[in-house]
């Protein structure tokens, strides 16, 4: 598959590191000067660069010649503005009926906010899924939501869901040789995202103010506890059983004996009113030893127990390194970072270095048929670079 993707930040170039992860040949329309401070080397990587003056009629042209033998597009810019260049849909679809045009926005291509800004921040915050990630403080004040980074919206809300209705829309292009339209906003797939969360308060499990429910920290079998080295243990034992074996290994290794005799054994589980006094009683426990004391007992087990590492620590953690799950990319030299996911049996993905911006300018046009003179006249013009 052969995809364009314009420059962009955030979750336009995540998408098209998947994409190129996965094989693809992407082809990164890039300006000379960068999409801005987060235009980042690694999410570039595995892509073939040209670089375009978009704003000239002879870089129009360019662009049109490439997608011609394209079988997806990806753009990132706010509504209307890949139409004034020239590049909209009718355009391209005109010059190649069965292309996939994929459009990656904050807010989508219509409603009120589309013609303005946004970030990840403000497209979660709509969507209703960045008030479930709150933590109460338990002291009276009023518990403020805290954003998990650039995961939901960006990242699974936009790139990832960009990636599955590409890959879905290409299906159907090969099928019936028609191109379409992807319409892939951050906010509707950030709001996507939140099915779960809705699942759980149609199913009455999720029902509380935002961090006093069973998967938002509020059970105190599904929390992060301080130890006693001040890093953290992640304990998720959530069904029965799993709670049964971090009782065990507790009594076993640790003399806290809450068998079931004794009246604080199951109120951790069954009794939502006391959740707050079990989680004292936890938090008190788990601070007397150092995270990585209670993992030697607890994380090989089925008591759902892991250690919150840090980005640094991550790489060097025994199921990840006999998983061989962050390698070097670039060489043998480069930045240690995570291998694609999934992985696959017949057709293994392999991660690129990322490209100097044009480094493929002339490769690029001559390809689609550009005499060299041609491309001589283009960049003794800045139409190309």
């Amino acid at each position: 598959m052969k995809i364009i993707e314009f420059a962009g930040i955030g979750p336009g170039p995540f998408a098209g590191m998947v994409l190129a992860d996965l094989g693809a040949d992407v082809i990164g329309v890039d300006r000379p000067g960068g999409a801005g401070p987060f235009d980042l080397p690694v999410l570039r990587r595995g892509r073939r660069s040209i670089a375009v003056d978009l704003k000239s009629e002879a870089g129009r042209e360019v662009i049109l010649d490439l997608v011609a033998s394209a079988d997806a597009l990806i753009e990132p810019y706010r509504p209307g503005v890949m139409e004034r260049l020239g590049l909209g849909p009718d355009a391209v679809l005109a010059r190649n009926p069965r292309l996939v045009y994929a459009r990656m926005t904050g807010w989508g291509q219509d409603g009120p906010q589309s013609p303005y800004a946004g970030h990840d921040l403000t497209y979660t915050a709509t969507s209703g899924i960045l008030s479930s990630f709150v933590r109460d403080p338990h002291d009276g004040s009023m518990p403020r939501p805290v954003l998990p980074g650039p995961y939901l919206g960006d990242v699974a809300g936009g790139a990832l869901l960009l990636v599955a209705g590409l890959l879905a829309a290409l299906h159907s292009a090969a099928a019936t040789g028609t191109g379409q339209v992807i319409d892939a906003a951050i906010m509707d797939g950030a709001s996507y995202l939140s099915t779960f969360t809705h699942a759980l308060r149609l199913g009455g499990m999720w029902g509380g103010t935002p961090g006093n429910n069973i998967l938002d920290t509020g059970a105190p079998f599904y929390e992060v506890y301080e130890c006693a080295d001040g890093r953290h243990l992640a304990v998720g034992a959530l069904e029965p059983q799993f709670y049964d074996e971090l009782l065990r290994l507790l009594a076993e290794h640790a003399g806290l004996d809450l068998g079931p005799d004794d009246p604080r054994h199951r109120l951790n589980r069954l009794d939502q009113r006391r959740w707050p006094e079990a989680k004292a009683l936890w938090e008190d426990f788990f601070r007397t030893r150092t995270r990585d004391e209670w993992c030697a007992f607890l994380e090989r087990s089925d008591a759902c127990v892991a250690p919150v590492l840090s980005l640094e620590e991550a790489p060097t953690h025994p199921h990840l390194g006999a998983r061989a799950a962050y390698l070097p990319v670039g060489g043998e030299h480069g930045p240690e970072l995570p291998v694609p996911a999934p992985r696959f049996s017949a057709t293994p993905t392999q991660t690129r270095p990322s490209p100097a911006r044009g480094a493929h300018t002339d490769e690029l046009l001559a390809e689609v048929g550009y005499h060299p003179a041609r491309i001589a006249t283009l960049r003794s013009t800045s139409v190309v670079a």
